[in-house]
């Protein structure tokens, strides 16, 4: 991995992009050459800074990559989306003010639910896509989360126990790759993304229940994904049940599986070296 790639993700500056209904989205974009960028759609209540550096630097180093705020989250204007589809619209919206006529995508959690509709959306713009930690449409358990998840969460200043309660397995190896990404994930001084707000985390969780309704036939939705589909998930997800991965993995027709062990929610970021590289060689 080059220097430049190191330390792109701590550097790399924040640009705007203005679209035609007058939302402005925060975004940046680095990397190495490629001819298809890799866009990166980000968690619930996620901005821009909290991407793995070290997973970001690693895809970065053989790809450009774009890392995006939705509308009303960090630097971004505009209001925060209530459902997905809307949330999707943003995100097409964005490319469309970028210029960004084919890409990769990269969707992690409420990203994955992102992700999803865009390449059933707009497919000719959808590459190859990459489903992390996430799940499908009316999949049975996804209407709310477990208590315990909810509890973290939705504190009204999120903490580093939060995230590593919901992102690690509850096991002395994970916690301790959970702490190691804390110390990542902050190593950004300077121009940082604010915080998202308390009406981002409401407007996204009413996304993630409407999203979660009971609907076995929206699962057939899948079966409409026609880009190459790489689905990346930890062994124990506490947030979105694995068994999931495995639904979608069954039900995309042109889907592979990777599962990490002794991994949760977070996985990419237990595993940023190795996820990057899973990443990298399906795109490539």
């Amino acid at each position: 991995m080059t220097t430049t790639a190191i330390t792109a993700a701590l550097t790399a500056p924040t640009q705007f992009a203005r679209e035609a209904d007058g939302v402005t989205y925060a975004y940046r974009r680095f990397g190495g050459a490629s001819d298809v960028p890799l866009l990166m759609l980000q968690h619930f209540r996620g901005n821009i800074d909290n991407w793995d550096p070290a997973l970001v630097d690693a895809l970065a180093a053989e790809r450009e990559v774009i890392l995006v705020d939705y509308a009303g989250v960090g630097s971004s204007t505009g209001r925060p989306a209530h459902t997905v589809a809307e949330t999707a619209r943003q995100v097409i919206a964005f490319a469309d003010a970028i210029g960004l006529t084919r890409t990769d995508l990269l969707g992690f959690s409420l990203g994955g639910f992102v992700a999803q509709d865009v390449a059933l959306t707009r497919p000719a713009v959808v590459r190859r896509l990459v489903l992390a930690g996430t799940g499908p449409k009316g999949a049975p358990g996804t209407h709310g989360w477990r208590h315990d998840i909810t509890d973290h969460t939705h504190q009204d200043n999120l903490g580093g126990e939060d995230l590593l309660y919901i992102f690690f397995a509850h096991t002395e190896t994970s916690q301790a790759k959970g702490v190691e990404y804390l110390g990542r994930f902050l190593q950004r001084t300077e121009d940082r993304d604010p915080t998202t707000s308390l009406a981002v985390r409401d407007a996204q969780y009413d996304a993630v229940l409407d999203w979660g309704i009971p609907d076995y036939g929206a699962l057939q939705r899948l079966t409409g994904i026609k880009a190459p589909t790489l689905i990346l998930q930890g062994d124990d997800d506490l947030m979105i049940p694995t068994r999931l991965s495995h639904l979608m993995a069954g039900l995309i027709p042109d889907a592979r599986l990777r599962i990490y062990p002794e991994a949760a929610h977070g996985s990419l970021f237990q595993y940023p070296q190795q996820a990057a590289a899973d990443v990298n060689a399906f795109l490539g």
